[in-house]
């Protein structure tokens, strides 16, 4: 097993990835209280109400994902994508037994408060990709609205990983970032961690065994795919709206998201919520 101080030391892929492998993930606190609650009344619960509660937390998304489709029955041949679908095939009882809501992001984080505020945003934001994918695509009548709303979800969550398993580096990237705003995040990443978070996320996502759906979704190389594109488009939107709707760069989100769902940029500004000039 590679500890923590071994895998930040090592700064590499495999070290990582094997470190991950034997990590307790955390969870939002918020997310705990709201799950135990469901379960003292786990005989009225349906799926649905357990999906309420995950699909705002994408790092418990992640481990219920990462569960469902390491316990698939042999009758079971297609990546189990969608949240609720995972947790109708695997019951509420073994949900509630079998993927624990321990540690907590707030407990394992708490005295890294800086890193802990930009996980915190970085989390909202991935929320809120997901909500924008769901919604694009539900506005193109995408029977499959939710695999979007996951992979819009996942399309950080190593990046989610490192800020909480080794916030001194994450910080010192977005220092650099901060002091020279050219800086690409890929470059600084680099020079380090020694790699790039997406080469990271590409090892676990084969590691977990995650549908392969979500390395489709995220792969750059697809971008001209209209499911591609809008998980990207939705990804862009929520950082670019992450601390208001002044950013210089949304005019040209409105516009993408515009030829994407073949409505004006004004139908576009509404459906997102953006204020109206």
């Amino acid at each position: 097993m590679v500890t923590l101080t071994e895998a930040r030391e090592n700064r590499t892929v495999n070290d990582w990835v094997a470190f991950f492998k034997q990590a307790d993930i955390p969870v939002l606190r918020q997310t705990a209280r709201e799950l135990a609650a469901l379960r003292e009344r786990e005989d009225e619960m349906g799926a649905r109400d357990i999906t309420r509660v995950v699909i705002n937390d994408p790092l418990m998304m992640f481990k219920v994902l990462t569960y469902a489709n390491n316990h698939r029955s042999r009758h079971q041949l297609q990546d189990l994508v969608q949240v609720e679908q995972a947790i109708i095939m695997m019951g509420n009882s073994t949900f509630f037994d079998q993927i624990p809501t321990v540690p907590h992001v707030e407990d394992v984080l708490n005295e890294h408060v800086a890193a802990l505020v930009d996980l915190l945003k970085l989390m909202i934001r991935a929320h809120r990709s997901g909500y924008f994918a769901a919604d694009f695509a539900s506005h193109l009548m995408d029977l499959h609205a939710e695999e979007l709303r996951v992979a819009a979800s996942l399309y950080d969550f190593a990046e989610m990983l490192m800020w909480i398993f080794n916030p001194e580096a994450m910080g010192e990237i977005r220092k650099r970032q901060a002091a020279d705003k050219t800086l690409r995040s890929r470059v600084v990443q680099q020079e380090v961690l020694g790699f790039r978070v997406v080469e990271l996320q590409a090892e676990l996502v084969q590691v977990f065994n995650l549908p392969s759906l979500l390395t489709d979704l995220m792969d750059e190389q697809r971008a001209h795919l209209p499911r591609v594109r809008n998980v990207q488009l939705a990804v862009n939107l929520a950082r670019h709206s992450a601390d208001g709707w002044d950013n210089a760069a949304l005019p040209d989100d409105y516009k993408d998201i515009s030829q994407l769902l073949h409505v004006d940029v004004d139908r576009v500004m509404h459906i997102v919520g953006a204020p109206q000039p």
